[in-house]
């Protein structure tokens, strides 16, 4: 089973990219260890294939945590969903990723990012001049992320800023909750603007779904991982964005920062061994 989130045009995707996706699509992957800090079971492995090898974190569907405002099952799609939004849009936030079988059965593979150790991530967090993080916001707006933390910050040696743990996004309630609010109620960028047109355009309309490049090839992508209701309400997200074109505001009826907003080391940090009872092997 591999389900490739490749859904832009060929054309539109770096040849990297399309190159590592193809690769955690197929490669064969290898369990190396587990991020202890995770909620859910996320495994660190090795994957390989057509001359290739990688690193990348697996986050199989069996290791979900039930969770008591979204449906069992569901958490891998959804980061999968937030990769798609964060390809067509070009924010380049999610690092490349997949839904495909693994040795624990279906879920979410995702490349690895060496994070650059020398940024502090707490003063990272706190800046309001980073276009970046600034993105990073208005994407969380997007996909109603329920979990921005400190620890999901990854920043490269380039200067570049990836996002990870999109699990619990694309409620069709708004649990926006995020240690990035310091642009709330101030005017979009108008890069962002021009983003969020784009988005809309994918996310209207009948798409073709022979070629993904309809107008409403967004909906239908997201589709295979969200319910009508959720895209539905991310198509309604967006449009709210451009109509008021201002970051928004905390929630009123919902916790405003994820807890803990830090995490003990970073989730990138601690690892061990995986026990042969963690999961169960399928055979």
């Amino acid at each position: 089973m591999a389900d490739s989130a490749s859904a832009v045009s060929d054309g539109d995707i770096p040849e990297g990219e399309r190159a590592a996706l193809e690769l955690l699509e197929h490669g064969t992957l290898e369990v190396e260890g587990r991020l202890v800090d995770a909620s859910n079971a996320t495994l660190f492995c090795t994957i390989s294939g057509g001359g290739a090898q990688a690193t990348c974190v697996y986050k199989p569907i069996a290791g979900e945590r039930p969770l008591w405002d979204f449906p069992s099952g569901t958490l891998a799609g959804r980061e999968v969903a937030a990769y798609l939004v964060s390809r067509a849009a070009g924010w380049n936030i999610v690092p490349p990723t997949v839904m495909r079988d693994g040795p624990f059965g279906p879920g979410m593979c995702q490349l690895w990012i060496d994070i650059d150790d020398e940024v502090d991530l707490v003063a990272l967090a706190r800046r309001e001049d980073h276009p970046g993080l600034r993105e990073m916001a208005v994407f969380d707006a997007v996909v109603n992320n329920a979990d921005r933390k400190i620890g999901h910050l990854l920043p490269v040696a380039d200067g570049h800023l990836y996002g990870c743990d999109h699990g619990v996004t694309f409620s069709e309630d708004y649990k926006l909750r995020t240690v990035l609010w310091q642009w709330r109620g101030k005017v979009l960028p108008r890069h962002s603007v021009d983003v969020l047109r784009r988005l809309s355009d994918g996310l209207h309309g009948s798409g073709s779904a022979g070629s993904g490049l309809g107008r409403g090839w967004l909906a239908e992508e997201l589709g295979k991982h969200l319910t009508r209701g959720e895209v539905q309400a991310t198509r309604a997200r967006v449009e709210a964005l451009l109509k008021h074109k201002v970051h928004p505001f905390p929630p009123d009826d919902w916790p405003a920062i994820p807890w803990p907003p830090v995490l003990s080391g970073g989730l990138r940090a601690s690892l061990y061994s995986v026990s042969p009872g963690l999961l169960r092997r399928r055979r």
